[in-house]
């Protein structure tokens, strides 16, 4: 009998719609899992992606939340299909299977082990140390746009990294205001003190500027190489977010943290409609 959980119906979504389905639902009522090997999530998974291997999903389904929905995805669909029937056995209230699975995955993809950036948190900031880190976060993204404006000499691509440093200027902006909300009355400072407090440890996403850059060898004078990195920044960045987001204790915190995984998967989405426009006038 055990073994009619195999069978139990699972609905399924090619990789479209399950885009679709990830930007119109809230992020912390879904859980987007992937079932392959370790090796196979550092070199890309869906950012935000659960990683258990098939094999050990079966001894770690109390990991998993039944009451939210659930987006299973393998390399194509195999085993993302059985996980899925596994999981609506065991009670699941609502799980998906993503068909063609990361081979058929036409979006921004995040790399590296589960790991990667969470040494940034320590899992015990209050909200006021998580907007801190945010802060320096977007400080380093910020500065490195402007580093790479420097290098360029199609004025396109200077003008497109200024605007992209003006974008994480405003994050910046909003961060600090969040500090100064949570603070009340009580906290009188300018964003240049505030600043002061900040250390800037890494990008967003966890990896240094060299590594994004060997990782994306993107051509500083294309427009679309441009648009393609930051995409993938932003990408990292969610994907950190959302990892991060189950280690914090305080739920504050905790909410604090979603909020600014929700700005980056929407900044993901502006991006992706410049992008389109780019490609349509060339």
């Amino acid at each position: 009998m055990k073994w009619l959980q195999f069978f139990t119906p699972a609905k399924s979504m090619d990789t479209a719609q399950a885009k679709a389905f990830i930007s119109t639902h809230p992020s912390e009522k879904t859980t987007i899992l992937d079932v392959r090997q370790p090796s196979e999530y550092e070199t890309s998974h869906i950012p935000g992606a659960v990683l258990i291997p098939l094999s050990e999903l079966s001894d770690r389904l109390e990991e998993l939340d039944p009451d939210k929905s659930t987006l299973v995805y393998c390399a194509i669909g195999g085993r993302s299909r059985v996980a899925a029937q596994m999981l609506a056995g065991k009670g699941f209230k609502k799980v998906i299977n993503v068909s063609g699975g990361i081979k058929a995955w036409k979006s921004e993809i995040a790399v590296g082990p589960q790991d990667l950036g969470l040494d940034l948190f320590s899992g015990k900031e209050e909200p006021a140390e998580v907007l801190k880190v945010a802060y320096s976060l977007e400080q380093g993204l910020r500065e490195f746009y402007l580093t790479l404006g420097e290098q360029t000499t199609n004025k396109k691509v200077k003008d497109l990294f200024a605007k992209l440093s003006e974008i994480e200027l405003n994050h910046q902006k909003s961060i600090f205001q969040a500090y100064l909300d949570i603070g009340g009355e009580n906290v009188k400072m300018s964003q240049k003190d505030f600043e002061a407090m900040v250390e800037v440890k890494s990008l967003e996403g966890g990896l240094s500027t060299e590594q994004y850059l060997e990782l994306f060898s993107p051509d500083l004078d294309k427009e679309t190489d441009v648009i393609s990195l930051a995409m993938s920044i932003e990408a990292q960045a969610l994907d950190l977010y959302q990892r991060v987001i189950v280690r914090i204790d305080n739920p504050d915190s905790r909410q604090i943290v979603q909020n600014i995984a929700n700005e980056e998967k929407a900044h993901i989405e502006s991006l992706g409609k410049l992008m389109d426009t780019l490609k349509g006038t060339n």
